[in-house]
């Protein structure tokens, strides 16, 4: 179902963890143009075909239309207009007659012109002549991906309790700080299990520091939160402060573990720290070596990282810097027009140059845009290789902005900068199937934006929307907090955040099953109704596994929206402890939403399994379950997958959950399962 073709000779990414052999044929799938210094691949498209996937990127799900250059780009704007962001996918299925999958396995860019200068042709440009093209096949859309994602490896495991409720913001800078945010989770009965700390934690922004005078007794804090059930989790940069005196750069200096300059010198740029330099992560040795320095937080009881900056960003390099600084002083006394000021700007806003970077990969000198994709790649990698040694049974939270295919068997990732806009708060949703597509299914967005100062009633259908999400993360950097217990309807936000909890061993199940099945979690309705033809027109609504589909609302001032059901459902509005039913025939409806709903719809025959709410996961009651069903015939099941939320090695046991006749079976005696005939009012 998976064919090879190799072009030139690759850099083996470590991408596809199947033993594929090549082809020595060339891909009937797709046209080949042999250009001097490229290979593109041509597929005809017609008017109804569709494209999906690219993981984490803008616009649609269905991705025909536009062009995407897969290059990890630090830009926070995410508008429609730009071409890459942090994350490269290389996957993509073209929906036509006869469906099928590509992955282009290359390090360096490869462009996407989807129908873009071409409307009836999707046209596929590699940078450079040396990679691994993939073309998966399948039965069905699902099929596809099932099947690349069986050849690229099992998804990240990550712990139980980073599913709870996050809040994090850039930046609480004191340890009173983070005190009282906790303290005001706690004093209004909101759950929460992680608190994220970002640059103001470390000492000048170096990485494996701490800042004693605002941060004292560190690991007396980390304990602290510990014992109330909050799990800290501080933000790691790609970059280490180029300071001597400071281990961790006099270590790399001294182990040339730093990326060089074309003169083999040790390449400074500048970010956060001020000038500093760059571990040379697809060097095995440097990776291992930057890796054993989380250890330092590890010791102190720390179980959840963030890494970031890891594109990597970089705001200007010395050299281009310097350059800049001649040229305007040898042109000081010229008069400047309107092209030199232009020209100046964009001087100003590109000071940094990637070519500028060298690595030593196997031994052997590569200039960093050959291999740019892999470095947030082989960071988290690396990291997480480092916590394996460190706790080898051990799951870590673990997730990072820049990611790779291939990256989603170590982290998660969340989707980085963006922005308190109602349209972004539709792309957090449109970007969760096209990541799980590529194998990413702990991910997430910031809840509310995180630039620009966002608004109570967007913070409210995010959180609704974030509900269902993997890493559900309040995080924000502008001038207005965001935090719930900001704003005027507190309650509302209490509602949202406990039926979150209420609904984690539906949540956590379908994650596992995604994960031990190499499944989707979040599937766009064409994937499931694929005889439907306006069912493949949708792309506001979601199923979640094979029983739940999810409708948010994210347009401004709106009570309520249309839902297209393409089949008789149950609906579903939660508000926390109380629930509220109603069954739907096929068909488009109009659903008012409340503020504190969570709205979600079930398939006839399934049921859904409930938590009572509780401040922390690790304060659930596991063994009480209570269900939502929806049956004609009085009858309903779901499997539920669960483990020790902790341990690589626990089994995933698989309850089977029946009701029959208002009374509820588990094949486990542990556990207690109730009805919630309350809310069965016309179903039995």
């Amino acid at each position: 179902m998976i064919k090879k073709y190799v072009f030139g000779t690759p850099l083996e990414t470590g991408a596809v963890t199947a033993d594929v052999a090549p082809e020595k044929n060339t891909p009937e799938e797709v046209g080949i143009v042999d250009k001097t210094d490229c290979v593109a691949f041509v597929k005809e498209l017609e008017d109804d075909d569709r494209i999906y996937g690219l993981g984490e990127n803008i616009r649609g799900i269905n991705k025909r239309g536009w062009i995407y250059e897969s290059y990890a780009t630090d830009d926070g704007i995410h508008s429609e207009t730009l071409k890459s962001i942090y994350g490269v996918h290389n996957f993509i299925i073209i929906d036509c007659k006869k469906p099928f999958g590509i992955f282009v396995d290359a390090p360096f860019k490869v462009t996407f012109d989807l129908g873009y200068t071409y409307m009836d042709k999707a046209i596929i440009t590699p940078q450079g002549r040396d990679f691994n093209l993939y073309i998966i096949n399948g039965n069905s859309l699902s099929d596809i991906v099932r099947n690349f994602r069986k050849a690229i490896g099992k998804s990240y495991l990550a712990p139980f309790w980073s599913f709870g409720y996050i809040q994090s913001r850039w930046g609480y800078k004191s340890a009173d700080e983070c005190r009282q945010v906790v303290k005001e989770f706690r004093d209004n009965g909101v759950p929460i299990d992680g608190l994220c700390l970002d640059l103001d934690y470390m000492d000048s922004c170096k990485v494996f520091t701490t800042n004693e005078k605002d941060f004292p007794n560190f690991e007396g804090f980390v304990k602290e939160m510990s014992d109330s059930n909050v799990h800290l989790v501080p933000i790691i940069d790609a970059a280490v402060k180029a300071e001597k005196g400071y281990c961790i750069s006099d270590e790399g200096v001294e182990n040339n573990y730093f990326c060089k300059d074309e003169n083999d010198n040790d390449y400074v740029g500048c970010v956060w720290p001020g000038h500093t330099y760059f571990p040379d992560y697809l060097n095995p040795d440097a990776g291992k070596w930057f890796a054993s320095k989380y250890k330092y937080y590890t010791d102190m009881g720390i179980d959840g990282f963030w890494n970031d900056m890891n594109e990597p960003a970089i705001f200007f390099s010395k050299k281009s810097l310097d350059a800049l600084k001649n040229d305007i002083c040898e042109n000081k006394e010229r008069d400047f027009g309107a092209n030199d000021y232009f020209a100046l700007r964009h001087r100003v806003n590109f000071l940094w140059d990637y070519k500028e970077i060298y690595h030593n990969v196997n031994g052997k000198k590569i200039r960093h845009d050959k291999v740019h994709n892999m470095y947030g790649y082989m960071m988290t990698k690396s990291a997480s290789q480092g916590l394996e040694e460190i706790a080898p049974d051990r799951r870590f939270l673990l997730f990072s902005r820049s990611s790779y295919i291939g990256m989603h068997r170590y982290a998660g990732i969340w989707t980085g900068d963006n922005q308190a806009w109602w349209s972004h708060l539709l792309l957090s949703l449109k970007q969760l199937p096209s990541l799980n597509m590529c194998g990413f299914l702990y991910i997430g967005s910031d809840i509310g934006g995180f630039n620009s100062n966002t608004t109570e009633d967007l913070s409210l259908r995010w959180h609704a929307l974030s509900v269902f999400v993997p890493l559900m993360r309040n995080h924000n950097g502008s001038d207005r907090p965001q935090e719930w217990f900001r704003f005027i309807h507190k309650d509302w936000f209490r509602d949202l955040i406990k039926s979150r909890y209420r609904l984690l061993p539906f949540i956590y199940s379908e994650y596992l099953k995604a994960v031990h099945n190499d499944d989707m979690m979040f599937r766009p309705l064409r994937f499931v109704y694929e005889n439907d033809s306006l069912a493949a027109e949708i792309e506001d609504q979601l199923m979640i596994g094979d029983s739940v589909m999810i409708a948010p609302v994210y347009t401004q001032n709106a009570k309520g929206r249309f839902v297209y059901l393409p089949e008789e459902m149950l609906m579903v509005k939660m508000y926390g402890d109380e629930i509220e039913t109603e069954e739907y025939e096929k068909g488009r409806h109009y659903i008012e939403v409340p503020y504190n709903c969570v709205l979600f719809f079930i398939k006839k025959g399934a049921l859904i399994p409930l938590y009572d709410c509780a401040m922390s996961t690790k304060e659930l009651n596991k063994n009480k379950i209570s269900v939502l069903c929806f049956s004609d015939e009085g009858s309903a099941e779901y499997e539920m997958y669960s483990d020790d939320g902790i341990t690589k090695s626990s089994k995933v046991k698989k309850l089977e959950i029946l009701v029959e006749n208002k009374f509820a079976y588990c094949n486990s005696n542990d556990i207690e399962v109730t009805v919630l005939a309350d809310y069965l009012n016309t179903l039995f």
